[in-house]
């Protein structure tokens, strides 16, 4: 029997990608691969690449670089980039490093039995292509091993909202999303294995607007539907935009058991004028009222936020604006980050704010959201929480896993398994973590 063939791969940036690298391995297992944690033994490296942080496209270039010696060591490895970088850049990719035998983008990683089956035979293949077929309905079935506990599923992708500083609708392409029933159907095949948390993924995931049998269905009702699962415990999504935040999706919050209190909903500015500029379609007093609304239908809710400091044109009063809306929310959690120019988006033909500016400004929100994130950490001691155990601590016995709030809790107790969904007391709060007990 032949040995199988082995796959390293490299994931960045987002819980999408993570999701599609778990894909894509599927996809080239049913083509005899399996997949290694060491790209020194691999017959094929892939990574999956984000175009979303700072020169995105020059640190893959860069890693691509480090893979020379293990390509001129191994000349039958095969090396490919996929993802939004592969996206943007293309046949680029392979001009600038030639030892790259294939490069996909984010809508075709379906066919890339196909593509690694040309490399075997001494091609090179390119494919960014936005196909109308659905990728998902063309990828092997995951087979029915156990896993972990907690697992993503893409409910939606792509975005039509063209923010001034985003990629995404040129890497990603048009907001799509995908029919009910194959959602419920991959639900019910990883609560088959042992999933007992699933987070939804898009890139404007309650954007999601899928067919179902009696017509198209809302976010809130696909919530509805996947808490009927027998198995499935908890329900989370990612990533929000505001203005696609729906009543019923806010009341879900309210009365939906499985649907956890933690809620990322980027604002980006607390400027109207910065916002005008992002083209984000909102306001900030918008933003405000409906952080109102969702804290009255959930009191407990813990807020996530993404904020983009020395966007063009901020003034320090546009600024000072960023700091009134991060005071009035309470973020449980955020990031934050200097504007960096995306080429081809809007933004990037603006002049920017001065770098050092832009970096105090920076240093003095992360100071304000480190605070809060702080805060929000501390006054759980003394609560009592749910946490679901995902993996073993870095002491004996110690198990770590996640609050319904999204924090990470470890807990030492033998009598504790990975995947329980354990009723803790919290007893300490550390740098990034809290401590707990059973109750």
């Amino acid at each position: 029997m032949a040995e199988p063939k082995k796959l390293f791969i490299k994931t960045y940036g987002c819980q999408m990608n993570v999701y599609d690298s778990e894909r894509m391995s599927e996809a080239l297992g049913a083509s005899g691969y399996v997949t290694t944690a060491r790209a020194e033994d691999a017959d094929m490296i892939l990574l999956n690449t984000c175009h979303i942080r700072e020169k995105a496209a020059e640190k893959v270039y860069s890693e691509l670089g480090r893979f020379k010696r293990l390509k001129a060591a191994n000349p039958d490895l095969k090396i490919g980039v996929a993802g939004c970088v592969a996206q943007a850049e293309g046949e680029e990719i392979m001009r600038r490093q030639p030892m790259v035998d294939l490069v996909v983008g984010p809508q075709t990683y379906h066919r890339l039995p196909a593509m690694e089956a040309a490399v075997r035979q001494g091609h090179r293949a390119v494919d960014t292509d936005f196909p109308e077929e659905d990728k998902f309905e063309h990828l092997p079935k995951a087979p029915r091993a156990g896993r972990g506990p907690t697992a993503f599923l893409t409910v939606q992708e792509g975005c039509d909202k063209f923010c001034a500083f985003c990629v995404v609708p040129y890497t990603r392409g048009a907001e799509v999303s995908r029919p009910v029933t194959r959602i419920l159907s991959e639900a019910e095949d990883l609560v088959a294995r042992g999933v007992r948390e699933i987070t939804l993924l898009g890139q404007n995931v309650n954007a999601y607007h899928g067919e179902g049998s009696d017509g198209v269905w809302s976010l809130a009702r696909l919530i509805r539907e996947l808490a009927k699962l027998d198995g499935l415990a908890r329900i989370r999504f990612t990533t929000s935009h505001p203005n696609d935040m729906d009543d019923d999706l806010i009341e879900a919050h309210g009365d939906e058991p499985k649907l956890m209190p933690y809620l990322h909903l980027p604002v980006q500015s607390g400027s109207d004028r910065i916002l005008k500029a992002m083209n984000r379609k909102h306001t900030a007093e918008q933003y405000l009222k409906l952080i109102e609304r969702l804290r009255t239908a959930r009191p407990d809710l813990l807020l996530s936020g993404d904020f983009i400091v020395g966007f063009p044109g901020e003034s320090e009063q546009d600024f000072e604006d960023t700091l009134s809306l991060v005071r009035a929310v309470g973020y449980g959690q955020a990031y934050s980050f200097k504007y960096s120019a995306r080429p081809g988006t809007p933004a990037a033909e603006r002049e920017g704010v001065a770098d050092d500016v832009a970096s105090e400004r920076l240093y003095r929100l992360q100071a304000l959201l480190s605070d809060q994130q702080r805060a929000a950490q501390d006054s759980m001691v003394g609560r009592e929480v749910s946490v679901l155990l995902e993996k073993p601590g870095r002491l004996p016995g110690q198990k770590v896993g996640k609050s319904e709030y999204l924090h990470a809790v470890h807990v030492a107790d033998q009598n504790l398994n990975i995947g329980d969904i354990a009723r803790l007391r919290i007893t300490e709060s550390g740098p990034n973590s809290l401590a707990g007990e059973p109750i």
